[in-house]
């Protein structure tokens, strides 16, 4: 998070409005004070990531078993 002074951001009010729509999140403060606090309306999206959930899920071993319940079906 990036802080930065009132009088800077005024004069890079541009600027930090395109950082914050690309995600960044900024604290403007005044008289060295938190004053405001610049974020994206809507969630940033992340790249997703290839392979990132690997270990997490498991499949059993008989997933393609038939139910039990339905065997009198087959």
């Amino acid at each position: 998070m990036t802080q930065i002074e009132w009088q800077i951001a005024q004069k890079q009010l541009t600027e930090l409005v395109e950082l914050a729509a690309s995600g960044e999140e900024m604290v403007i403060s005044k008289n060295k004070r938190p004053f405001v606090k610049l974020l994206p309306a809507c969630g940033s999206k992340r790249q997703r990531q290839f392979g990132s959930a690997r270990g997490l899920i498991h499949m059993a071993a008989d997933f393609d078993e038939p139910l039990e319940d339905f065997q009198e079906y087959m």
